[in-house]
């Protein structure tokens, strides 16, 4: 089952879960697993899901997508969340920091910037310069998140003062719009450019200017379902796991 990728509350999210565990009179085992993953882990998660539940088919993962920000507060705020994935270390180090994480994180994965633009590069863009210019409609992601900050500080790397026209949510919703041909380009990561299937264009950005997402996961202090926390953890670090984000783009950790 897959939340998002939209901010949900932490009342709206705990309504959700107790819906889905549907709680027995004998107070049965919980067997559902909520994960909050950033949205730009949307597409390999799915898969994830998917080949955790064949190896564990008493388990029912429930994926809750959306900008690490949103997740991050719906964590604090108390919502029943078993497994916290973020894209960037300080969200997770303010959870962390609030006692809220069980044991250690772990980075599992990195990720890398890329221009996207609607397919056949209509406006020819051709790197981040042309994020200064005023004749093109850009879009980027809210500063406050990770995609949005990590593409801030490639632009200042690259001495280019940004003509933003719109701030997106998180990096699937400015995806959305580059794809609609709304935008003529915006700053996403490899992986969303892959996704697309040829509905959007990547133009690279140099390894110098470029400033990698490094992903982390950790297991809840409150887990409802720690047990299965745990095993989903270790499934994703594993080989298996490991290779399906390889095949979304992901670089191991």
């Amino acid at each position: 089952m897959v939340i998002g990728p939209h901010q949900v509350t932490a009342t709206a999210l705990t309504l959700i879960v107790l819906a889905s565990v549907g709680c027995s009179a004998d107070g049965g085992d919980n067997h559902d697993l909520l994960v909050s993953a950033a949205a730009s882990l949307t597409d390999a998660f799915v898969e994830i899901e998917a080949a955790f539940e064949e190896a564990h088919p008493t388990v029912d993962v429930i994926l809750n997508l959306g900008a690490t920000t949103a997740l991050r507060e719906q964590v604090l705020e108390g919502a029943p969340v078993d497994v916290f994935v973020s894209a960037d270390r300080s969200n997770m180090d303010r959870v962390v920091d609030a006692g809220e994480v069980f044991g250690k994180p772990e980075v599992f994965a990195h990720n890398n910037l890329q221009i996207a633009v609607p397919a056949g590069n209509p406006a020819k863009v051709t790197g981040l310069g042309d994020f200064g210019r005023e004749d093109l409609l850009i879009g980027l992601c809210a500063e406050e998140v990770p995609c949005g900050e990590l593409a801030r500080q490639a632009l200042r790397m690259a001495g280019v003062t940004p003509v933003i026209d719109t701030n997106e949510p998180d990096v699937r919703a400015l995806l959305t719009r580059v794809e609609a041909g709304e935008l003529d380009a915006g700053i996403t990561y490899v992986t969303d450019v892959l996704s697309s299937s040829g509905r959007v264009d990547g133009v690279v950005i140099s390894e110098e200017l470029n400033a990698p997402a490094e992903y982390w996961i950790a297991v809840l202090a409150n887990a409802p379902n720690a047990d299965a926390a745990v095993v989903f953890v270790s499934f994703l670090l594993s080989g298996e796991g490991q290779a399906i984000l390889g095949q979304y783009g992901f670089v191991p950790r």
